[in-house]
């Protein structure tokens, strides 16, 4: 162990730069700290855990500027909430019970917002003591003022007289759970310094120890995200030389590693998904520039999760084909484009419209979002071949021929009993998308339909949210074959990240997302392949409901051993080289 007894800080100084520039990158992990007596304090179990463990300790003091929090978890990979004073009952809605013991002002609510704002960004927590129920209760769960008089059949003393380097009773670890991962065991000794406890887990977590009289001893996402929140203090036990509890410890900083990691390839790569459905909430006075729980897709999640652009689609479904309901499905095309660009118009500080590849590297490169405009449905053109120029400068990138139903132009994938394929006026539709710049998008479409337009098309073809029908069988998705023909043709298929398209069995989660995309990266390669959320129409899924959830997939992909070009190629990489190539092609028809 280093030691500095010998004054020599010149010699030392030097010895520090032997590291540099190959020196170890560690992550930042946040370790909230007490207040007493005016002064901050933190045990020193804390950081030299998880020095120990190979992160680098930031603690943070209590503080009430919220732009300074904001940037706080906008900076560190991980976060510790450390143990301390009882959680005040008023923000539980409760009057304090009689049992209640002392509580710290100064902490109460900022450690609240910085839970919530961690979690919303993905963060790596790990709650200690009072920090599981910190964390337990920011994010929906309940909590018990003092267990002793409010919790049936509490028959084990909680709070040891020990020393809190040793352990003082035994907690038994749910099966299979991150916990048992992490610990290999399924009982433990553990020290204990409490008498409020978690009473309910929060939504998204599960219970994953209890102690003898059924306390909550452990809980832990069930979302497949990176929060563990336990009742003791395992931070306590390296200050005896005690080893036995740094699994915790190292799980947190590794966790943090993965998310630093991420992180840079977000802020490296653009992150590009190809289909959200957003506008059909627009009539919902939905807020774009707030975090509106109404929507998957908003400023805030979209920042939240690093999320550069999306193709927000004017979705049609498909109804009556007279002349008047056509007239009709072409109006209201123009009205949610309109409505789109009217959004953008009111967060222009923010986001723009984009209608080139190079128009999404640029608005990256200034700090601000793009917006790409999709139809969904060519039942929007109704009869008129002239709509697909008319939408295509209006700077429409892409175009689904049909979506659940026949249309004139092809047969869907869905309620076409007659197996119809492209129709005459089809064939035209599909060359004046070739001839405008416009992507001809194959979701939705059926199998005859999509061989047809493989044969029609001189430019590539995408489909910008299917999945595999080897792993799930729905008529949405794309057998291997079709996989394979949409390769030959140089195109790209984004997985859908809607549960009924990923598995019929029971809902889906990210690894089923992740299952869909390695089986195409399988049969079609690296080149075709990428990632369409379907956000805000049927689409979201366990471990990636929205935007702000979009770098636990990046996550993900670095487990599944994609490196950061694998990972530029999925997160649009493919579509927009697909996009460029349709584009170039109709050099006049080129939007700026």
């Amino acid at each position: 162990m280093k030691t500095f007894t010998n004054f020599h800080i010149e010699q030392d100084y030097q010895a520090l730069h032997h590291h540099y520039p190959n020196h170890r990158k560690a992550p930042i992990i946040g370790i909230t700290g007490n207040y007493q007596d005016g002064n901050l304090t933190l045990a020193p179990g804390y950081y030299t855990s998880i020095l120990q463990a190979g992160g680098v300790p930031l603690v943070i003091p209590p503080f009430e500027d919220d732009n300074a929090l904001i940037s706080l978890v906008g900076y560190i990979d991980g976060l510790l909430l450390s143990g301390g004073a009882d959680l005040n009952p008023l923000y539980m809605g409760e009057d304090p019970i009689r049992e209640l013991h002392g509580i710290n002002p100064k902490r109460d609510r900022q450690e609240l917002l910085l839970t919530r704002l961690a979690a919303n960004r993905q963060v790596p927590i790990l709650g200690i003591c009072r920090g599981l129920q910190v964390m337990n209760f920011a994010l929906g769960g309940t909590l018990y003022q003092d267990i002793y008089s409010q919790k049936e059949n509490t028959l084990i003393k909680h709070c040891q007289d020990l020393d809190r380097s040793f352990a003082s009773h035994f907690i038994q670890i749910e099966p299979d759970s991150m916990l048992h991962h992490i610990m290999k065991t399924t009982q433990m000794p553990v020290n204990s310094f409490h008498h409020q406890a978690a009473k309910e887990a929060a939504p998204g977590f599960k219970v994953s120890a209890v102690s003898a009289d059924g306390v909550i001893e452990a809980i832990e996402s069930t979302e497949h995200k990176s929060m563990i929140g336990v009742q003791w203090h395992p931070e306590c036990f390296i200050l005896n030389q005690d080893e036995y509890m740094m699994p915790l410890f190292e799980w947190l900083v590794q966790e943090a590693m993965s998310f630093h990691t991420a992180k840079e390839i977000h802020q490296n790569t653009l992150i590009l998904d190809t289909h959200c459905d957003t506008p059909m909430f627009f009539d919902q006075n939905i807020r774009f520039c707030s975090r509106d729980p109404k929507i998957k897709v908003d400023l805030h999640k979209m920042e939240e999760g690093r999320q550069d652009a999306t193709i927000m689609v004017a979705y049609l479904a498909q109804k009556e084909r007279t002349d008047e309901a056509l007239l009709a499905a072409t109006a209201k095309t123009e009205r949610i484009l309109d409505e789109i660009e009217s959004m953008v118009a009111q967060n222009h500080a923010d986001i723009e419209i984009a209608y080139t590849p190079a128009d999404l590297y640029r608005l990256k490169s200034k700090g601000k979002k793009g917006i790409m405009l999709g139809i969904e449905n060519g039942y929007a053109i109704g009869k008129d071949l002239s709509n697909v120029e008319r939408f295509r400068k209006r700077g429409v990138v892409y175009m689904t021929l049909c979506h659940n139903g026949n249309n004139d132009i092809c047969g869907s994938a869905r309620y076409n009993e007659e197996n119809i394929g492209v129709t005459p006026f089809g064939e035209q539709v599909i060359k004046e998308m070739n001839r405008t710049g416009m992507l001809v998008d194959l979701s939705h479409s059926g199998e005859k339909t999509f061989f047809d337009t493989l044969q029609i098309s001189n430019q590539p073809v995408v489909c910008s949210h299917s999945s595999a029908r080897d792993l799930c069988n729905h008529p949405r998705n794309l057998t291997d074959e079709q996989l394979r023909a949409i390769a030959q043709k140089e195109g790209v298929v984004q997985v859908c990240l809607y549960s009924g398209f990923l598995r019929n069995d029971r809902p889906a989660s990210i690894l089923d997302a992740l299952d869909h995309l390695n089986h195409m990266v399988n049969i079609m390669g690296i080149e075709h392949v990428g990632i369409g959320s379907d956000f805000d129409g049927d689409g979201g899924i366990v471990g990636c409901n929205d935007s702000s959830e979009m770098i636990n997939f990046t996550r993900r992909l670095l487990l599944e051993r994609y490196n950061e070009e694998d990972i530029r190629l999925i997160w649009g990489g493919n579509f927009l080289r697909v996009m460029e190539k349709v584009q170039q092609a109709a050099p006049l028809f080129n939007i700026h």
